[in-house]
């Protein structure tokens, strides 16, 4: 079994996928074409995704069962003690664009600051 999810793809690539796996949900392709033809296709997508993201998912034989593979994607595969997880970024982490806690976001009316921060 193959899965194949697509966000921000050209139409041309979600055409092309269908010719050989069934696309069961918008951006969502699944079958089971061999392992060759499986190594063809995420080679297509991984050159014609332009600006897209791109998750590939199949049964292989591990302790999970399956593998999956990503492209241009924030979430990133890691293995860890044979088996493989996810890894998320941290919007916490010090390179994060958030403003204080402190801070009034922009575009808040006076009334709005007045309420949440007090004062004037």
């Amino acid at each position: 079994m193959t899965v194949i999810v697509l966000t921000n793809c050209p139409v041309g690539l979600r055409g092309f996928l269908t010719r050989w796996l069934l696309e069961i949900s918008p951006g969502v392709f699944l079958g089971a074409p061999s392992a060759r033809i499986r190594e063809v296709l995420w080679n297509e997508v991984r050159q014609y995704a332009g600006e897209g993201r791109a998750l590939l998912a199949y049964q292989t034989n591990n302790e999970q069962g399956y593998t999956f593979e990503t492209h241009d994607h924030s979430w990133h595969p890691t293995d860890h003690e044979g088996l493989t997880l996810i890894r998320r970024p941290n919007p916490k982490s010090p390179r994060s664009t958030e403003k204080p806690a402190g801070v009034p976001r922009q575009g808040w009316s006076k009334a709005s600051k007045r309420r949440k921060y007090g004062g004037r």
